[in-house]
């Protein structure tokens, strides 16, 4: 059993061990969060958090929107997933320059500190994990990864689902909000998978 337990070890390291971080790389992940298994139903996916990979002084951090902004070591990121599972894109076709690097990073320090968004509202006073990163690369590059929603759009018939919506709307649900989910990113066309452990 531990000679077993050592091979899956083995081949999922050997599997990633081509992956070199590099800035701009999109993470996926399932949360273990409640209320990431509602937006897992609400989306009909397995994704329901996301974040930016950024390198700092050598050291490779996911830049992602939790209990605030905030840049989170990779490993660290990748440990609070379920089963340790995730996939990291980046842009097909295009490997970003320092200056668009630059210019990710600046557009991406006006969002660090703020407060998470419960209520995924699509202004700038709270943020949630997939609109970070969308902003991120649409006011620093123009490009929009991933299709804008509205929330009317997602599933909103499981009991957990429709329990949430109650505790955070009660009666006023934003039908109309403008959303993007980690999904719609997860499946841009824009994107190409460069490594998994799923």
């Amino acid at each position: 059993m531990r000679f077993i337990f050592a091979l899956i070890l083995l081949v999922s390291f050997v599997s990633n061990a081509n992956y070199k971080p590099q800035d701009g790389d999109i993470i996926f992940q399932s949360s273990q969060s409640r209320q990431s298994q509602a937006v897992e139903q609400a989306t009909n996916s397995p994704y329901s958090h996301v974040g930016i990979i950024f390198i700092v002084n050598g050291r490779t951090y996911v830049f992602e929107a939790s209990s605030k902004v905030v840049y989170t070591p990779l490993n660290n990121w990748i440990e609070r997933g379920k089963h340790k599972n995730y996939i990291i894109k980046r842009l097909k076709d295009h490997n970003l320059s320092s200056n668009e690097i630059d210019k990710l990073k600046q557009v991406a320090s006006t969002f660090e500190g703020k407060p998470y968004d419960n209520w995924f509202g699509w202004d700038d006073s709270y943020i949630y994990c997939s609109e970070l990163v969308w902003k991120i690369y649409d006011r620093a590059l123009k490009l929009k990864i991933g299709q804008l929603q509205t929330i009317k759009e997602f599933n909103l018939s499981s009991s957990l689902v429709k329990k949430i919506l109650k505790e955070r709307y009660g009666n006023k649900i934003p039908y109309q909000e403008t959303v993007i989910s980690p999904v719609a990113m997860f499946n841009s066309p824009l994107l190409i998978t460069v490594t998994k452990q799923w």
